[in-house]
């Protein structure tokens, strides 16, 4: 009983505080669920983000799904209870934030144009950067590019392989999916 209560504090408090959405939520759920509570290993972890991307819907609102799932089995409850971990990781992330927004959506829509709201989402915004910038540091371990010592060559190829679907998407402007199905061919081919 206490995992679930402590999956509900968790996650009500990440979705009440986080702002940026799921890839910012990401490294705040990493903190709280593998490194603080050791709920999963960053493997995981790491496969739970893969999942809550290729899965339709928001990602740190699948990756909660996940988390709560894979949290409560790897403790050695039964399935059902699992399935149960699930379905509370996702409702706690996003109770009180939607209780908040119906609250203030009638202020911030009526004072849209103030300097206040302007101020505060100014403020906003380097931290937003700043949680997704930790997530995109937080994916770039040993799960996911190798290492240099395990295997010199699929790390170097890992990260050719990064440098590459950065170059195509953000320089020649090349469609993300078309790059993905390009980097998931080469993944079967060398991995």
């Amino acid at each position: 009983m206490e995992l679930f209560l402590k999956l509900f504090i968790i996650f009500t408090k990440i979705g009440t505080f986080n702002f940026g959405g799921g890839y910012a939520m990401l490294s705040l759920i990493h903190n709280e669920c593998v490194v603080k509570n050791q709920w999963l290993t960053n493997a995981e972890f790491t496969d739970i983000v893969a999942i809550s991307q290729s899965t339709p819907g928001p990602i740190g609102i699948n990756a909660a799904t996940y988390v709560g799932y894979t949290a409560v089995l790897n403790q050695g409850y039964p399935q059902w209870a699992a399935i149960l971990g699930s379905v509370l990781a996702s409702l706690s992330i996003l109770w009180l934030p939607f209780i908040i927004m119906i609250l203030i959506s009638r202020y911030l829509i009526t004072h849209k144009d103030s300097k206040l709201v302007k101020d505060i989402f100014g403020g906003l915004r380097p931290a937003i950067i700043g949680l997704i910038a930790a997530a995109a540091l937080l994916l770039m371990n040993r799960e996911n590019f190798g290492s240099p010592s395990d295997s010199p060559v699929l790390f170097g190829l890992s990260v050719m392989i990064f440098l590459a679907a950065f170059y195509f998407t953000r320089c020649r402007k090349t469609n993300p999916i078309l790059v993905m199905l390009v980097c998931g061919v080469l993944g079967l081919i060398f991995y």
